[in-house]
């Protein structure tokens, strides 16, 4: 048997399923190392467990004890150059499990410089793997997306605004509408993503991009120095914390 002394919260070690002896923040914890013999080498300790998975399964506790309704709609906002680091694909792929064990909706913005990269990223997207429905929009595209997982390329908030107002416009212009009958509603109806986030995480630095500057007015904002190529679940956790941690007013 061996003997560690460490110094951490009664809470903590509830949640890493570490039992404790003693009271206070210094506590003695006791494990029976497990032996596993191999023939070459004979009686060797077993692997302890992996510090990030026990960081994580903390994480999951501490959400778990909020009062608090966990994000329905998680928003991220990336870039076409984090979609060029090796393993971006996948972490993406990954991302959208994290996020379904919390929510029912997902929606990605890629913000684009180069116009000419619209074409490549649009078919990487559209073959990515994915835990279920997707759609995927672009800057020409007019048919809203309603599938559980919508990606936008270089589809900023601005041009799908104006969008909406020009459609309005022509059905009022061949009075199949009233300009006092236009309200929030006649708006969204003609967004191409009309779902409103209730989480946008942005990673790599505190600022945001032109998204969905009509869906994320009453959205909770997190931003992560955390760049794309190193995000992991424990980072998406943290977002979810910080989340269920908020009071939210909707503007009040």
């Amino acid at each position: 048997m061996s003997i560690e002394i460490i110094v951490t919260t009664g809470s903590a070690l509830a949640a890493a399923g570490v039992t404790s002896h003693g009271s206070g923040r210094h506590s003695i914890r006791t494990r029976t190392n497990r032996f596993v013999r191999k023939p070459e080498t004979g009686m060797h300790l077993a692997p302890k467990p992996s510090a990030v998975g026990l960081y994580e399964r903390y994480l999951t506790h501490r959400i778990g004890r909020y009062d608090a309704d966990g994000p329905d709609h998680v928003a991220l906002v990336i870039t076409e150059r984090d979609l060029l680091e090796k393993g971006a694909y996948q972490t993406l792929s990954a991302f959208f499990e994290w996020a379904f064990e919390y929510a029912n909706r997902v929606t990605v913005y890629v913000s684009v410089l180069d116009a000419a990269a619209v074409p490549t990223l649009r078919n990487d997207l559209e073959t990515i793997e994915t835990p279920r429905e997707s759609a995927v929009r672009g800057p020409d595209d007019r048919t809203p997306a309603n599938a559980p997982i919508q990606i936008g390329i270089g589809l900023g908030g601005k041009h799908e605004f104006t969008s909406a107002v020009q459609t309005l416009a022509t059905g009022v212009d061949e009075g199949e509408l009233e300009p006092e009958d236009i309200d929030d509603e006649s708006v969204e109806e003609h967004l191409i993503f009309p779902s409103e986030p209730d989480l946008v995480i942005k990673t790599g630095a505190e600022r945001l991009s032109d998204f969905m500057i009509w869906q994320s007015v009453y959205s909770e904002l997190y931003f992560t120095d955390v760049n794309w190529r190193d995000f992991r679940r424990r980072d998406f956790l943290r977002a979810v914390r910080e989340f269920r941690n908020r009071s939210r007013r909707f503007g009040e």
